[in-house]
C-alpha cells in the first residue's frame, strides 16, 4: 500500500486519523502510524460506552515490534468497535482508513474538531 492522506479525514499530531459525520467521527490510525508500527498482531479496544478524552490514549495496538498506545483525537463516547480486527488486526495496516477504522465516537464536544490538522498541515507534521 502506498502512503497516503486522504482529504476528507482529520489528523491529529499522535498520528491518528476521524472522520467527521456530524455529531459523530470514526477514529482509526494514519498510514504512516501502521507503517512505523510495523505488522500489527493484536488490537485492544476500549469497552462500548466509556469516554475518551482528547490527548488521550484509549486503546493499545500490539505489533511485532511493540505495544504502542492510541491517542483519541477528540473525546467523545464509544459508540462501537471495530469488533473484526480482533481475528484480523493486519487490516489495520492494509487498509487504515477503510477496514482497519478503530472505534466510533459520539463527540461531546464538536468545537474540538477546530483543533485537528488537515491533511496537508498533517503532511508538513510528517
Amino acid at each position: 500500500m502506498t502512503e497516503s492522506y486522504p482529504e476528507d479525514l482529520k489528523y491529529h499530531a499522535e498520528h491518528d486519523w476521524a472522520r467527521i459525520d456530524g455529531e459523530e467521527a470514526t477514529f482509526g490510525v494514519t498510514w504512516y502510524a501502521q507503517d512505523a508500527l510495523g505488522e500489527v498482531v493484536f488490537y485492544d479496544p476500549p469497552e462500548v460506552g466509556s469516554t475518551v478524552t482528547r490527548d488521550k490514549a484509549y486503546a493499545e495496538v500490539e505489533s511485532v515490534k511493540a505495544v504502542s498506545d492510541v491517542f483519541a483525537p477528540l473525546s467523545g463516547e464509544i459508540m462501537a468497535v471495530n469488533e473484526s480486527l480482533a481475528q484480523s488486526p493486519e487490516s489495520i495496516n492494509s487498509d487504515p482508513y477503510g477496514d482497519g477504522w478503530l472505534v466510533r465516537v459520539k463527540l461531546t464536544d464538536t468545537s474540538e474538531v477546530e483543533s485537528l490538522l488537515d491533511a496537508a498541515a498533517y503532511r508538513e507534521l510528517l
